[in-house]
């Protein structure tokens, strides 16, 4: 449906039956053992359940006239609204990650990151190198599919569905018309893939001991408690700051947090114009696909420095924020497994399965074999957010870094957050995600799998030597 026809009334309904789903999720957890053994959050079980209850799933099993059949009980315009909201509201939990913290020095930030980034890295560029590999022998070979099809694996594992979407025009313009459906296929298998396998990553690495977050409970708690919980010292000086107010706190950390918003959204269209009076005229767009939340979290960092300059940092509650991140969070997985498409394959099964082992095999396979070898501390809880992202966006590394370092002991969403500094402006669906089309069109797919595996190695390279010198 269109969505200009949205009225403000549909908005809020789609969000009273999320919240309801959300409680049945909590409901079903509560009873439901495997759930509560396997660690699943509430959101994943009412994304699962608006599955089944919606168009997808019971209006398929439904026949005849009547309201339920071939869209199930929910109406377009709540579809409409949940297919939009996780590109949304992740802007939300990235403008969040910064505030109220405490900002390290640049030098102690790339110490924190460095193989952090290199990790990440040696995940995408190696989605391309196995993309374009299978692709040259086998996919074009074989079934005549277009080169471009390379790029698919990254596109949808770690672009997700938005930017899978995004670059369906792209792919499209360069003739390549089934590869909008086939990414959008594998956002989809890399958002279930990377939950599922996640989970049971994660519960094997809970029995053979690799997640040392749960070995050290109480001091981490303890530590936590210091950093996020405010001091009677920290509680005066938001009272000062706010004596004047007619505004509840949480309204005021709301306000601060859509601050930061738009100073990400000032700096991408900066970003976009600079674009438009330099390689925009070679006819090469990059900027319009970059997600806005990178730039959320650097609006975010600066929202604080500032503050935190002005001495009213003391207005940023640390507790409050976590919770926006949290019920924002809640909202990104639970509407994006809600929105999931069910019959996205087409004539083209056979690739598109290819493709899809190609890209689960590759990352599971990373995880085990660099995770522990690059990632110097915790390398389980690192290393899962980053498979989780690999597989299934930015939401499904937060989600399998909450199921294993819930009260975030080990620090991972520190690192994993200002990663994504130096990691979305390039992959994931920015500056690389979006030309990689285009160069493959303009060069053929052998010296973009050249320049792939270049960067792979380099990547390896940096990792190795930070991780041991």
């Amino acid at each position: 449906m269109n969505t200009t026809e949205l009225q403000l009334v549909d908005v809020f309904a789609a969000f009273i039956v999320l919240g309801l789903l959300l409680l049945v999720g909590r409901l079903l957890k509560q009873q439901v053992k495997l759930f509560q053994e396997l660690y699943i959050p509430e959101s994943i079980v009412a994304g699962v359940i608006a599955i089944f209850l919606g168009k997808e799933g019971l209006g398929q099993l439904v026949s005849g006239d009547n309201f339920i059949a071939n869209q199930g009980l929910f109406t377009d315009t709540i579809r409409s609204v949940w297919s939009q909201s996780p590109s949304v509201f992740i802007n939300l939990v990235f403008a969040t990650i910064f505030l109220g913290e405490n900002i390290p020095s640049p030098k102690e930030i790339w110490r924190k990151i460095a193989p952090q980034v290199a990790f990440a890295q040696i995940l995408a560029w190696g989605q391309y190198v196995m993309g374009l590999l299978v692709t040259v022998l086998v996919l074009t070979p074989l079934f005549q599919i277009d080169p471009i099809a390379g790029s698919l694996i990254e596109i949808g594992f770690e672009g997700g569905h938005g930017t899978a979407a995004g670059m369906a025009t792209v792919l499209e313009y360069f003739g390549f018309n089934q590869g909008g459906e086939l990414a959008l296929g594998l956002a989809t298998v890399g958002l279930v893939s990377g939950v599922v396998s996640g989970t049971i990553l994660i519960n094997w690495g809970r029995k053979k001991g690799y997640i040392t977050s749960e070995n050290h409970e109480e001091t981490a708690s303890t530590e936590e408690t210091e950093i996020t919980s405010p001091s009677e010292t920290f509680k005066r000086e938001y009272q000062e700051l706010s004596n004047n107010f007619l505004i509840d706190p949480l309204s005021v950390n709301l306000a601060i947090v859509a601050i930061a918003i738009t100073l990400g959204w000032l700096i991408l269209k900066g970003l976009q114009l600079l674009e438009t009076v330099t390689w925009a005229k070679l006819e090469i767009e990059i900027m319009n696909y970059v997600p806005l939340f990178p730039m959320a979290l650097i609006g975010g960092l600066i929202v604080q420095l500032l503050m935190k300059r002005l001495g009213l940092d003391g207005l940023i509650l640390r507790p409050l924020q976590k919770n926006i991140a949290g019920v924002a969070l809640d909202v990104v997985i639970s509407t994006a497994l809600a929105s999931i498409s069910l019959q996205v394959l087409g004539a083209n099964f056979l690739p598109f399965v290819i493709l899809s082992v190609t890209g689960i095999t590759w990352n599971i396979c990373a995880f085990l074999f660099f995770a522990p070898r690059l990632l110097p501390s915790f390398w389980f809880e690192r290393g899962i957010g980053d498979l989780g992202q690999s597989m299934g966006v930015t939401a499904t590394g937060l989600l399998l870094l909450q199921m294993v370092d819930p009260k975030n002991q080990t620090g991972s969403l520190e690192t994993f957050a200002y990663k994504q500094l130096l990691f979305e402006p390039i992959m994931g669906g920015g500056f690389f995600t979006a030309a990689a089309p285009i160069l493959i069109f303009q060069f053929g797919p052998v010296p973009i799998l050249i320049l792939s595996s270049i960067m792979f190695l380099f990547w390896m390279g940096f990792g190795w030597f930070n991780t041991h010198h």
